[in-house]
């Protein structure tokens, strides 16, 4: 059992997501940065889809109502687990009665605690991810408050994997304060805008708006028009989450892992798989530059992730079988500019 102290902005459950349920209307949800919390269930050695907490912007703590595994993995919150420092992308044993405080993040957005065992939450629709928008799934269907009590899973297997931290290093161009390159493949309505806009959309620095959540991005910048001979209505259509939608305003929208299952707003452009998770670690008033990619340089992103977890599960097999030797900070591996699809 762990007790939410203090929530922060916006916590919550969840996993890889729900899929399969898109024809009825319902999103997949699911951790914003898959990668994130991929790699902290690998550090644990728990089921790749066991569900976690995800913290938005830190400030939030976490007391142990048992002895467990952690592991905290996004952005490093400057966390400390009873007034001693932790590192992020690690993993750790923990104490009954110890408390985990988490601070505003240097860079990024997202935290993800992953515990041996994982949250016990029930499972909805094949997935414990919170839907926060239809108020199912994960706790209750909400975001966290203070005072939540959440079960974790097999209290045994937490405690067999407790042993020496071991860890690994963030993701290669992990999201600064700066701007962020986020790789964009044509929409399926590129076309219908101008040819100025086309030079608008890849040449501005275009700024995450603060009315920006996990349904979708809003970006601000310089409008985006259509041609006059395609600036018919579109029928709703089914859409993802990475597309880039132009409303009538001609301000981009980026649908996210809670965004809606349809759409009728032309799509100039859809963000690769493999960056979604860079995207879901921009910050609130930073800024995305979009380059142009191919569809076969999009899927080569997706194989160099596939690429680093299998690195990840190969050294920290060594590890287990004391063919590496733990020492302070010591990193396993990198990870490429890139992202993982469910499959993973």
């Amino acid at each position: 059992m762990i007790e939410i102290l203090r929530a922060g902005v916006l916590s919550s459950v969840q996993d890889l997501g729900r899929h399969g349920f898109r024809h009825l209307g319902i999103g997949a949800s699911g951790a914003l940065d898959p990668l994130a919390m991929l790699v902290g269930n690998r550090l644990l050695d728990n089921p790749v889809d066991a569900a976690v907490l995800e913290f938005t912007l830190g400030a939030s703590a976490v007391r142990f109502a048992c002895d467990c595994r952690i592991a905290l993995t996004g952005a490093d919150c400057r966390a400390e687990l009873d007034g001693q420092p932790v590192w992020s992308w690690w993993s750790f044993p923990v104490s009954r009665g110890q408390t985990l405080t988490l601070r505003g993040p240097r860079q990024g957005m997202r935290t993800y605690l992953a515990i041996a065992g994982g949250i016990d939450v029930p499972v909805l629709l094949n997935s414990r991810s919170t839907h926060l928008s239809g108020g199912f799934g994960g706790w209750h269907g909400r975001a966290l408050r203070d005072g939540d009590r959440l079960p974790v899973g097999n209290a045994s297997a937490a405690l067999e994997s407790r042993g020496e931290p071991c860890g690994v290093q963030p993701p290669a161009g992990f999201p600064g304060l700066e701007t962020t390159t986020i790789r964009v493949l044509n929409g399926p309505e590129y076309e219908d805008f101008t040819v100025a806009s086309h030079k608008t959309f890849w040449d501005t620095d275009w700024q995450v708006t603060p009315n920006s959540n996990r349904m979708g991005y809003r970006l601000g910048g310089p409008e985006l028009h259509r041609r006059k001979q395609r600036h018919h209505d579109l029928l709703s259509h089914g859409v993802v989450p990475g597309v880039v939608q132009v409303p009538p305003a001609g301000q981009p929208i980026i649908l996210m892992a809670d965004g809606q299952t349809t759409g009728g707003y032309p799509k100039i452009g859809v963000v690769i798989g493999a960056d979604l998770w860079k995207l879901a670690q921009v910050r609130l008033g930073a800024a995305v530059h979009f380059v142009p990619v191919s569809r076969t340089e999009a899927l080569q992103a997706l194989q160099d992730t596939r690429r680093y977890l299998d690195q990840v599960d190969r050294i920290l097999a060594w590890r287990h079988a004391g063919v590496v030797q733990a020492g302070p900070r010591r990193a396993i591996t990198r990870a490429p500019q890139s992202t993982l699809s469910r499959s993973q």
